[in-house]
């Protein structure tokens, strides 16, 4: 008989791929002495050390953990698919389901969808999940998570996309910025101003292709990680920047007044949309997100991707 609940595999899981108990603590959203208790129940029913505790550097797991680890996502996949199986012959909604997000839009996008959403299937249980996009791939590989909301940027051919919108790039400047009278504003027009740079995996790329393809190249002078420092560093003077959504303040997060321009030319647009491994679709949750999420952008109830329109 089996003395162990999926649930203390979950939390096994999570303190595996996080190395620490308080960041597993908030990926599950449950309390640390529940999920220390649930590790320590485990090492004592399997009689085998999963984690060497080190006080500076958190846990690591044993050999005996790095293969228990595997073997119990394993378990856990296939518990979910026993779920989805039940789901389909039932013709119901509900379960976990772990959704991720590209970190560049997900504080203007995700939190309204997964309400509206939660609201509409009240037995799903979603854990949310921001990523970079090279994370996005990795986590639906390892099925860490089950669908991705991201960018059609660099995409694998072992995970499938589903387009829900398409995003032209827009230029921000400050209030102060020579171009910031202009209805709209082309490449060779930003290519003597200096740029603050998303300097984001994959999505600086993109950003850098939007000059390659015009012959030219930015003059960058500041890189940043954050969507929020970015958007403070152009309103303070420090230069441009593209995105391609925008946020519903014309101020930066330190009060600052920003403009937004359509960047004109044949410049690549972006498709917002659905990321998910190729058999996700089993899932009557992952296809109930899916619908869900075309009807929210056919209602233009999706905060941040309005369009920049030109004036």
């Amino acid at each position: 008989m089996l003395k162990y609940t999926l649930r203390q595999l979950e939390y096994f899981v999570a303190v595996g791929e996080t190395g620490s108990i308080a960041r597993a603590s908030e990926k599950v959203n449950v309390s640390s002495p529940s999920i220390s208790a649930a590790v320590a129940q485990l090492e004592q029913q399997f009689g085998l050390p999963l984690f060497v505790r080190q006080h500076a550097q958190g846990l690591s797991l044993t050999q005996a953990g790095r293969e228990m680890l595997a073997q119990a996502r394993v378990v856990l996949r296939e518990a979910h698919a026993l779920m989805d199986i039940a789901g389909d012959i039932a013709g119901s909604v509900r379960g976990p389901m772990a959704v991720g997000c590209l970190v560049t839009f997900a504080q203007v996008v995700l939190p309204a969808l997964r309400r509206s959403f939660e609201a509409a299937h009240p037995d799903v249980r979603m854990r949310q999940s921001e990523l970079d996009q090279v994370e996005i791939f990795s986590a639906l590989r390892r099925s860490e998570i089950d669908i991705a909301l991201t960018y059609d940027l660099d995409l694998p051919a072992d995970l499938q996309f589903t387009a829900l919108l398409t995003l032209p790039p827009f230029v921000i400047v400050s209030a102060a910025h020579p171009l910031a009278g202009q209805g709209a504003v082309s490449i060779d027009d930003l290519t003597d101003q200096p740029m603050v740079l998303l300097d984001l995996p994959l999505s600086s790329d993109y950003f850098l292709s939007l000059f390659q393809g015009a012959g030219s190249a930015p003059r960058i002078a500041e890189r940043t990680r954050d969507m929020a420092v970015m958007r403070s560093l152009v309103a303070n003077g420090y230069g441009y920047s593209i995105a391609n959504v925008r946020p519903l303040s014309d101020q930066s997060p330190d009060g600052k007044p920003l403009r937004f321009i359509p960047l004109s030319g044949p410049v690549r647009a972006l498709r917002m949309g659905l990321l998910m491994a190729q058999d996700a679709a089993r899932s009557n949750a992952v296809r109930a997100l899916v619908a869900h999420s075309k009807t929210m952008l056919a209602a233009d109830e999706l905060p941040g991707l309005r369009k920049i329109m030109p004036g």
